[in-house]
């Protein structure tokens, strides 16, 4: 069970460091882009460093589609919580059905 799971936990946490990365500096339009960029390529390291065990691991046990679909679907959680949470953009009835459309898409490439 342990070898199913790990690899979507530090894909969980590869997520919230890659959205804080890309959308932290959206409330902040003081900072200069260039230490933007500086500052989103420090937390990208860290996702990195999660990202590429989450994968290597995660191949004992998922094909590659499913370890990309787990990675999508995981994107849309962690990026919808941020988004409602940080940024204060809570998702709307049409963000919802184009997620469901992306997990009924998840469910195709799961099907035995």
């Amino acid at each position: 069970m342990q070898a199913y799971l790990t690899p979507i936990a530090l894909l969980v946490a590869s997520n919230v460091f890659m959205t804080t990365a890309w959308y932290w500096h959206l409330k902040f339009k003081a900072p200069p882009l260039m230490l933007v960029i500086l500052v989103s390529w420090g937390l990208a390291f860290f996702e990195y460093c999660l990202a590429v065990p989450a994968n290597r691991f995660g191949s004992e046990v998922y094909s590659p589609a499913q370890l990309k679909t787990i990675q999508e679907v995981i994107t849309l959680v962690v990026f919808a919580g941020f988004s409602a949470v940080y940024l204060g953009h809570a998702p709307t009835w049409n963000t919802a059905i184009g997620f469901a459309l992306i997990a009924a898409g998840a469910y195709f490439v799961f099907r035995g």
